[in-house]
């Protein structure tokens, strides 16, 4: 594929307990690469802020996605980070001709052709630019959320089920932005 318009698609927060799941889509210029691009989860804090920052100002296009709390539990976290995906593409400012998907599924409704990779944000530089905004979008989220939910550490682990989120959980119960349809969060209710 010749064209300059290739999409590379991922998403954060699948595994978490609480917060929505962010997906980004990027196209980048390849007039102007970026060193260093690589799987977010394999990158230090830093390194991912200074990278999210070149790509913000580098690519052609790039778009947050999201699905919510309430989406999660209402469709499972699989079909809201099919959506999540989906809403970023479709928030580009130009369409893409061709999108790269990390993972084993694409998202339904895409503008263009599509492909999955598995682990492609270790081996697709747009995915892994779009792994590396989503990540730092999501976690900067989690820090606001954090402020508002206090207690629960999510500044810390993001909302993943740690130990030190579990026992908050336990000692705190649900908050708003807990997803309720996974199994520790359910038990709680129960």
């Amino acid at each position: 594929m010749n064209s300059d318009r290739i999409c590379g698609v991922d998403e954060v927060g699948r595994g978490p307990l609480a917060g929505p799941v962010v997906a980004c889509a990027v196209i980048l210029d390849p007039a102007r690469p970026i060193d260093g691009l690589a799987d977010s989860k394999k990158l230090s804090e830093a390194r991912r802020e200074t990278l999210a920052g070149l790509i913000r100002e580098r690519a052609l296009a790039w778009s947050l996605g999201r699905a919510e709390v309430a989406e999660i539990d209402a469709i499972n976290i699989l079909q809201a980070s099919l959506l999540a995906m989906r809403r970023a593409v479709e928030g580009l400012s130009c369409t893409p001709d061709h999108v790269l998907v990390d993972g084993n599924r694409i998202p339904e409704g895409l503008p263009c052709s599509a492909e999955a990779i598995v682990g492609g944000d270790g081996r697709v530089p747009a995915i892994a630019a779009a792994s590396i905004l989503a990540k730092v979008s999501r976690d900067r989220e989690m820090v606001a959320l954090d402020a508002r939910h206090p207690g629960y550490g999510l500044a810390q682990h993001k909302g993943y089920p740690t130990r030190a989120h579990l026992e908050a959980l336990q000692r705190l119960g649900v908050s708003p932005i807990h997803r309720r349809s996974f199994a520790p969060v359910r038990r709680l209710l129960d």
